[in-house]
């Protein structure tokens, strides 16, 4: 008898310091416990549910008023990417356009117009021509870096600047400082590998991150790398553009795999690192669509097309809470209220301190029937892209070309805008005039 309870001791011990390799260990999401990740043993099922997609209206007659305290220009040079609330009561009436070369790579990249701090507006075309023009869309300036072979490729290029440096990162792993007045070269250097990232300055340096997920800190004066923080990259490149946001002396940035990572900003080392997802979308990364993150009142907030919505302290990086919502679009915070549109057309309020949803409207039911018919046709290829939030209404584009105005006290549909028949990008406001690109234009709303 001692015999045989021995040899059960010695096998209770062994099974208990040996995991399955079916079992992920190594990632779990905030204590949702393990996963069984083997699809193929018929015997073996999930320990957790996956959470289900919160996709009906909630108080409805809810009104929310907020105060007029507008952020002003909060297109430019926005280190928190927090649009906040902005004064803009156009009749979306006259619509005018500036054309160029048309941007191939358009339905699958978020290129992102440019407000300078001179009162222009920059962006680029199919070629890598960089195109700074006025308000009434007359040129400044065009200029183009690219060899013949480079322009093949269709270089997909991201802006950041200050009212005398424009710095350029591209998918072609170039970067480099144009004099913004006049367009000339100021100096031009090569990555190691292609930038996939937002781009931001701070004093004398801009930050960008790369496709192998690996934040760079480079000189303003002469794009010397200063320090670099490398992250876990994925098995298979993402086309998903990455984001970062600056405060306090930190830089915070999303990878491809979704995992959050704060680091000084002097010095490159990591303050901390919250990882958001399990081994099962770690591998498979490329489905993962993370939204910009935004930094208000010392929360970080993001969401993603993996039903989930988070808050993470922007000092530790501890996850305040985490609700289920499916977007990948950038939030609002506006007076510890977050909003944000969901995949399948819900606008949701939530409140930041917990998270709690308050409202959830159907943008698409409450349009007139003849319009909701062309909305409507085909569900699954009518994509919200990105929205606004104004004084009065919140403007939200779609991705058959119509933009869908929003009462902002009720929540309800107003009315529903053809811009065009194809996609266009989330609005931007800028001097009281609305943008939105497309892939051959610039179109100006007023």
């Amino acid at each position: 008898m001692n015999k045989v309870f021995y040899k059960l001791l010695v096998i209770l011990f062994l099974s208990s310091c040996t995991a399955p390799d079916w079992i992920d260990t190594s990632r779990g999401i905030f204590g949702t416990g393990e996963k069984i990740v083997n699809p193929n043993d018929p015997n073996q099922k999930k320990i957790f549910d996956e959470d289900e997609v919160f996709e009906k209206e909630l108080n409805v007659n809810l009104k929310i008023n907020l105060k007029q305290n507008f952020k002003k220009n909060s297109f430019v040079n926005n280190l928190t990417n927090n649009n906040g609330l902005i004064n803009f009561d156009g009749k979306l009436k006259k619509v005018s356009r500036y054309r160029f070369k048309k941007i191939k790579q358009f339905e699958f990249t978020q290129p992102e117009l440019y407000f300078t701090e001179l009162n222009s507006i920059i962006f680029f075309d199919n070629k890598g021509t960089i195109i700074n023009f006025d308000q009434n869309s007359k040129i400044v300036w065009k200029k183009n870096f690219y060899s013949k072979s480079e322009k093949k490729n269709n270089p997909i290029l991201y802006f950041a600047g200050n009212k005398k440096i424009l710095i350029v990162t591209d998918n072609l792993a170039k970067y480099y400082a144009i004099n913004i007045s006049n367009g000339e070269l100021l100096w031009e250097r090569l990555n190691s590998s292609p930038f996939n990232s937002q781009l931001k300055i701070f004093k004398d340096k801009f930050f960008a991150v790369d496709s192998e997920n690996i934040l760079r800190c480079f000189s303003l004066e002469n794009g010397k790398e200063l320090w670099n923080y490398k992250t876990d990259k994925s098995f298979i490149k993402s086309q998903q553009k990455l984001s970062l946001v600056i405060s306090n002396n930190r830089v915070v940035f999303i990878n491809t795999l979704g995992d959050v990572s704060s680091v000084d900003i002097e010095t490159g080392k990591l303050l901390w690192q919250t990882p958001t997802q399990s081994n099962e979308i770690y591998e498979s990364s490329f489905s993962l669509k993370n939204s910009d993150l935004i930094l208000d009142k010392k929360g970080i907030f993001f969401s993603n097309n993996q039903n989930e919505f988070y808050a993470l302290d922007e000092t530790t990086g501890v996850v305040l809470w985490k609700q289920t919502l499916n977007s990948n679009l950038r939030s609002t915070f506006i007076e510890n209220l977050i909003f944000n549109v969901t995949l399948e057309g819900y606008l949701a309020v939530l409140d930041a301190r917990n998270g709690n949803i308050l409202r959830m409207t159907n943008i698409f039911e409450r349009i007139k029937r003849y319009e909701q018919k062309g909305l409507l046709a085909d569900r699954t290829t009518v994509l919200p892209i990105g929205f606004i939030v104004s004084n009065k209404k919140i403007y939200i584009s779609l991705s058959n070309g119509k933009l869908v105005s929003v009462d902002l006290l009720t929540g309800k549909s107003l009315d529903v805008v053809k811009i065009d028949g194809e996609k266009i990008s989330r609005p931007y406001i800028f001097k009281n005039e609305m943008f939105v690109i497309k892939d051959n234009g610039i179109l100006k709303l007023n």
